[in-house]
């Protein structure tokens, strides 16, 4: 007769838990459990049942949290904002905001200052069940940065910001281009996506009117050589459709369309101000969208009143999001962003059917993962897939009483209920903390550097009350 094989031997069993698994039944277990083997998950189900296929390592008993895919921030700027969070006041508008403010303080970083904002970045998006993200584009320093995120063990995508287009009388054109290319070139192939690391380049393009259109070939073909993608910031404004307008004959969406370089390795940020057709366009095409509500609201872009968001997500465009930077949506809880989107449409049209809780939890990790290149790696609790998960805390009023898990997750919780996260198998927050970065080290470095590199860029933080 065959015998029964033994039980096999994991690294980590976490049994007893509420488990929100996002595969593709969605299934939910009340009481759960997750084995974990090195970097991968092996089983996922019943308690009884993955307790008596595994002898594990290490157990945990669950019962006191909820257990979710890993967050996937598709749009953060994990340089520059994070060392002046709260500067820049809050009746500013676009132009004011980002010519005005943004760009000075960005300009006026050190290497030293990428590295320490992308580390403080990183701390609070684990702090708060962000596992992955796509970051907006690095200024300076892409080497400093990818050093500094690489000790904190958080999955991301990075690249050096880039842009080609010649504004000033007199600039050469083709060298701008050449050098945006050889730029964006060096850092994919020295950050390669191969093998699927935590840490990889991508094409950063600034977006908006600043590409050229050899410049957003040269991404898109730069991307689909490498297994990569391509980020860039589109029409938060109407000052990108006018410029293309202008200059092409076409809105923004139907000429990237036309030079052939939308996709599915594509995510543009903001895309706010679409008419239909560039909505039928990202569906044809399944380019994705990085939603940034809490950005839109702050900086008054008119998401609710002029957005197609529910006419994007009825076509099958897929919707992401994105916390931005932090004189933006001014922090990168990705769950406070959930929250924005469940409602700000529902109230906008009136209309209650808008982003269900369900779907704004899709968007957050099954769509997330996808726009980041990495579905078949992350975004759902499944076997073989890596151990990026989150334990929500249950001992806490927003979770109590524990009824419909998925309305609690997205219309009670936020990321201050986050106890513990695991990236690749590994612990990167327990208990509230980070385990890989000294907390009261980093927030005294970054206590003193905001003044001084606030002071470098000439700028003085207004109040309107005095501040004795």
């Amino acid at each position: 007769m065959n015998e029964r094989p033994g039980p096999v031997t994991v690294d980590l069993l976490i049994r007893n838990a509420w488990i929100v698994t996002m595969d593709a039944q969605r299934r939910i277990y009340r009481d759960g459990a997750l084995a974990i083997v090195g970097d991968r998950i092996h089983a996922v189900g019943p308690s009884a049942e993955i307790e008596a296929m595994v002898s594990a390592r290490e157990v945990i008993d669950g019962s006191r949290f909820v257990l979710t895919p890993g967050f996937v921030n598709c749009h953060v700027h994990v340089t520059g904002e994070p060392l002046t969070r709260g500067a820049v006041p809050d009746d500013t508008d676009w132009e004011a905001n980002v010519m005005g403010w943004l760009i000075p303080t960005y300009q006026a970083q050190t290497p030293k200052e990428e590295r320490l904002s992308a580390r403080f970045a990183a701390l609070e998006m684990l702090r708060t069940g962000t596992t992955c993200f796509i970051e907006a584009g690095t200024i300076l320093d892409l080497a400093a940065v990818h050093d500094g995120l690489a000790e904190t063990g958080i999955r991301g995508r990075i690249g050096q910001w880039a842009q080609d287009r010649a504004f000033a009388p007199g600039e050469d054109q083709a060298a701008l281009t050449r050098q945006a290319i050889d730029t964006l070139q060096r850092e994919v192939e020295r950050y390669s996506c191969a093998g699927d690391p935590l840490l990889a380049a991508w094409p950063a393009l600034v977006g908006h009117a600043t590409a050229t259109d050899d410049l957003w070939r040269a991404a898109s073909e730069l991307a689909l050589a490498h297994n990569a993608g391509v980020t860039a910031h589109m029409s938060p404004d109407p000052q990108d459709p006018e410029f293309y307008l202008a200059t092409t004959g076409r809105r923004p969406i139907a000429h990237l369309a036309e030079i052939g370089v939308l996709g599915d390795h594509v995510s543009l940020t903001h895309a706010i101000f679409l008419d239909r057709a560039e909505v039928d366009l990202l569906a044809a095409t399944g380019t994705h969208v990085t939603h940034c509500p809490m950005t839109a609201m702050k900086g008054a872009y008119g998401a609710s009143h002029s957005g197609l968001f529910p006419e994007m997500a009825a076509a099958g465009v897929p919707i992401q999001f994105g916390t931005d930077g932090n004189n933006n949506g001014n922090a990168a809880d990705l769950m406070r962003a959930m929250y924005v989107t469940a409602g700000l449409f529902k109230d906008s049209r009136r209309d209650s059917s808008l982003f269900s809780a369900y779907d704004v939890l899709e968007c957050a990790t099954l769509n997330g993962a996808a726009g980041a290149q990495m579905g078949h790696l992350i975004g759902s609790l499944e076997p073989g897939k890596k151990a990026d998960f989150v334990a929500h805390d249950r001992d806490r009023p927003e979770w109590t009483p524990l009824l419909n898990v998925v309305n609690q997750l997205v219309w009670s919780a936020d990321g201050r209920g986050v106890h513990s996260v695991w990236v690749d198998g590994r612990r990167v927050v327990d208990s509230y903390r980070c385990t890989t970065i000294d907390e009261d080290a980093i927030y005294a470095e970054v206590e003193a550097a905001a003044p001084i590199l606030l002071a470098r860029a000439g700028k003085t933080v207004p109040c309107r009350w005095p501040v004795l």
